[in-house]
């Protein structure tokens, strides 16, 4: 008996151990591995997509209307199909999924909004429709993928007992995908999940922590935040890693990284700049902060008002209700072909760089080249992606007001 009773302890020991302390590191590190996956392949799979397009595109040079119909009907195709799809499979994964957690973050039990055919609905969903090449985002559908990622690990660990063990009432049908008997922990790794599918989305855990903080809770509980950027971090490096197993990038480096001379990464007229700009913002009364917060919170109180009045004007009509509640894939398919038809890249397209994707765009817009010499834009040598924003009637600010323009009326 004597002989046993170390046995006996340190089996004990490891049972307590892994229960209580090591089960919420296994389940951070499945977490962030699983939604790194999930992320890599998306991105695959909507560049497939894309790339499908140009190949279209590309390949009908010869006939500018069959350009046109190639164009406008392979993303009328897929976000037809992904409002199907999604409103026959699961029309909880509809939305955002945003305010639906912050709504579960508060207790209140939500039927079929964590379950697996809605995650299945909503990566699914979701890829088509960036697919199609919509000036959509996926940071707010990926935080309710991130909470369904860390629903259904719950249940999964729930096989093995410890704090994921379910519970035992019979009534209880719904709340077992929550998971279990402590409520508060499941909370907790939601909370988690939240920051989890921010960070994996743009390889940035930092924002994705705040990103949770302010959207899902009035309170969050400081013992959160080291989950949240425990998992958030770790779900991050995979991401970078898968991109670098898949030669998509040569290192793990920023998302977009600069392209700064190695000789004199700056211009010498740009460092007076850079200094007033860097001290001023390191003063908390500072204008320059002060005249970016005025025009962040108007350029945002307007987005806001024109959304409302669109929104106020459709449920005004009646009629139009009636017809679209009939025909719900009517209203996508009709507003995709209204993009798609803007963006022709032969027609007004040309002047706001319609042919290039979404993530082409942002490179060219946030990589580091001046598109001006001596304050002359025609003078800039346009290589690359870049060439896409050159016309040769109109200048290359116009073509970047026109983008912006679009790109604002079309979220509105």
């Amino acid at each position: 008996m004597l002989c046993c009773l170390p046995t006996v302890c340190t089996v004990r020991c490891q049972k307590f151990l892994i229960s209580r302390v090591g089960e919420d590191w296994i389940f951070l590190i499945l977490l962030g591995l699983v939604m790194a996956l999930v992320s890599w392949v998306m991105d695959f799979c909507i560049a497939v997509c894309q790339q499908a397009q140009t190949w279209m595109y590309g390949g009908l040079d010869s006939n500018v209307f069959l350009q046109y119909l190639a164009w406008v009907t392979y993303p009328v195709v897929l976000i037809t199909f992904s409002a199907g799809f999604t409103q026959i499979l699961a029309p909880q994964a509809v939305g955002s999924g945003i305010p639906e957690m912050k709504t579960i973050l508060r207790g209140v039990v939500l039927k079929e909004y964590l379950t697996l055919k809605t995650f299945v609905a909503k990566v699914i969903g979701l890829t088509c429709a960036l697919g199609s090449g919509m000036p959509l985002g996926k940071e707010g559908p990926f935080v309710h993928i991130a909470s369904l990622c860390a629903a259904l690990l719950s249940k999964f660990m729930s096989l093995f007992g410890g704090i994921y063990e379910e519970p035992g009432l019979v009534g209880i049908k719904d709340f077992s995908l929550l998971g279990t008997k402590n409520e508060s922990r499941n909370i907790e790794m939601l909370a988690a999940a939240c920051a989890v599918g921010v960070g994996c989305c743009f390889a940035a855990p930092i924002g994705g922590v705040l990103f949770s903080i302010e959207v899902t809770s009035t309170f969050f509980a400081v013992r959160n935040y080291w989950r949240g950027f425990f998992a958030a971090t770790f779900s991050a490096f995979i991401f970078r890693v898968l991109a670098v197993w898949n030669r998509e990038e040569e290192t793990i480096t920023a998302l977009f990284k600069t392209r700064f001379r190695l000789d004199f990464p700056f211009d010498l007229q740009e460092l007076p700049a850079f200094a007033v700009i860097g001290g001023l913002k390191t003063t908390s009364s500072s204008w320059s902060l002060f005249i970016q917060s005025i025009a962040s919170g108007f350029g945002g109180a307007l987005f806001v008002y024109l959304n409302r009045l669109i929104v106020q004007f459709m449920r005004k009509q009646k009629t139009i209700n009636k017809f679209l509640m009939k025909k719900r894939l009517l209203y996508p398919a009709l507003v995709t072909l209204l993009i798609s038809t803007l963006t022709f890249p032969p027609g007004f397209g040309q002047y706001m760089a319609g042919k290039l994707t979404q993530k082409e765009s942002l490179v060219t817009l946030l990589d580091n080249r001046t598109w001006a010499k001596q304050g002359i834009a025609e003078e800039f040598d346009y290589i690359g992606h870049s060439q896409a924003w050159q016309h040769p009637q109109v200048n290359v600010f116009v073509t970047l007001v026109l983008f912006i323009v679009m790109k604002v009326g079309t979220k509105i």
